[in-house]
């Protein structure tokens, strides 16, 4: 399948929730200082989200704004994120505006959206959503065939049942062949962290045990 750009719309603003500088907290990338980029609103209800605050509200900023902003900050890396970003059309521009400045950029999507317009220079962070998630039917499987070993493929397990769906995905879709990471994170408060550990372990799994470094370092506080 082809893996085709995009025209966004004309009107270069975004709804943006949050810009901040921390640590990141997964990914690849974990534990590197980051700018984050946090658009506003999201399509999917997920029963385990953490950001519930970026459904609605936010500030309209254009993106040459967010691009000073996050220049301020002189980083090396930036992550889009949300909500939703993919959402916004004008979150594309913004993507090939800071790939074009230099930073290292990542974008946390949640699968259910066409990730093929995304400039290729970006680390395309790819949820599938576990059946726990309560999000399993909004998947967009058609996005796997545009992961390169530039992207990233995260499954949040919320039990054994979604880790065992979680491992049938793998196998499936030959995830650890097409993107250069594919991570295994514990719902926060459902799963214990020593037993999907243990479980990935036993299967010889080509996986990364992904944990929320921010949630051990600030206890969930917003903004981090």
């Amino acid at each position: 399948m082809a893996c085709l750009a995009v025209t966004p719309v004309a009107d270069m603003t975004l709804r943006i929730t949050e810009i901040f500088y921390s640590l990141q907290g997964e990914t690849r990338t974990s534990g590197l200082p980051t700018v984050f980029v946090r658009l506003t609103g999201c399509p999917l209800r997920c029963q385990y989200c953490d950001t519930a605050y970026a459904f609605s509200g936010g500030e309209l900023m254009s993106v040459d704004a967010i691009v000073e902003r996050v220049a301020s900050y002189n980083p090396r890396y930036v992550c889009v994120t949300g909500g939703e970003p993919l959402a916004q059309p004008n979150s594309l521009p913004l993507l090939q505006r800071l790939c074009d400045a230099g930073y290292e950029v990542s974008l946390e999507t949640s699968g259910a959206l066409d990730i093929s317009m995304v400039d290729e220079r970006v680390s395309r962070v790819v949820d599938l959503k576990t059946p726990g998630s309560a999000e399993v039917l909004r998947n967009r499987y058609e996005n796997i065939a545009c992961l390169t070993r530039n992207d990233q493929v995260k499954f949040v397990i919320c039990s054994r049942e979604d880790y065992d769906w979680a491992v049938s995905k793998l196998i499936e879709y030959g995830l650890d062949r097409r993107a250069g990471e594919v991570l295994f994170s514990p719902s926060h408060g459902q799963v214990d962290v020593r037993a999907l550990a243990d479980w990935i372990v036993a299967d010889n799994l080509p996986v990364r045990l992904q944990l929320q470094l921010h949630k051990i370092i600030w206890h969930d506080a917003p903004g981090h």
